[in-house]
């Protein structure tokens, strides 16, 4: 008996769409703004970070999913919209706002199955529970650990550091924001279920450290 091969319901063409979608909803989230754009001042709220982060997310949601056996489909393009409401509304609302958005997409651009959007724009909706994973529906596991790993990796790291310029630190200063990103790697290995997150958390862990220990060594008053 041959293995059945599922079909995907999202063509490559479909997914470059959306996610040219996403990135241009970011951009023009910012522009609408009517300070002029909050990305002026917070680098880590320009449509530019935010779409970087979403690209990586997706990448993690999609390696997660096939490990574990969840639908990589609803991971993906949950992960691609999960933060496509970020730069417009509170965080507070902008996993509930993004699930609507996703959901009107989806709805119009293509014949999607209405399970197939059901679960996409739950999972987008529940991406920012904090509770314990264990009681979420497996996509929806995926979408957070991914989620929640990319602030705990080299992306966090580049914040970070960019974040030293908005609080006017010196250089010297460097090893104790990588330090924040280290607290998250760890927070992080508590708070993922999966195996294959759990063993991402450990890798990126061991590479902060690295990073840390290098300031540390290499540039004076950095350790005291």
């Amino acid at each position: 008996m041959g293995v059945e091969i599922k079909e995907s319901p999202v063509s490559e063409s479909q997914y470059d769409e959306m996610g040219a979608f996403v990135r241009d909803y970011l951009a023009a989230s910012v522009e609408n703004e009517d300070d002029g754009g909050r990305m002026r001042w917070y680098p880590w709220h320009s449509a530019e970070y935010r779409f970087t982060h979403t690209r990586n997310v997706v990448n993690l949601g999609e390696r997660i999913a096939a490990e574990e056996g969840a639908d990589v489909d609803v991971v993906k393009v949950a992960a691609l919209f999960h933060d496509i409401a970020k730069l417009e509304a509170d965080q507070e609302e902008h996993a509930a706002e993004g699930a609507r958005v996703a959901r009107k997409y989806l709805e119009t651009h293509g014949d999607f199955a209405p399970s197939f959007v059901d679960q996409v724009c739950d999972a987008i909706e529940n991406h920012s529970y904090q509770g314990s994973l264990q009681s979420l529906p497996l996509e929806t596991q995926c979408l957070i650990e991914a989620d929640v790993l990319d602030k705990a990796g080299a992306n966090g790291v580049a914040l970070i550091l960019l974040r030293m310029g908005y609080e006017a630190r010196t250089h010297v200063d460097a090893a104790e924001m990588v330090g924040r990103v280290l607290d998250r790697a760890l927070d992080a290995v508590e708070r993922v279920e999966s195996d294959t997150a759990e063993s991402i958390a450990h890798q990126r862990i061991k590479r902060v450290q690295w990073f840390q220990e290098w300031l540390q060594s290499e540039v004076p008053r950095m350790d005291d």
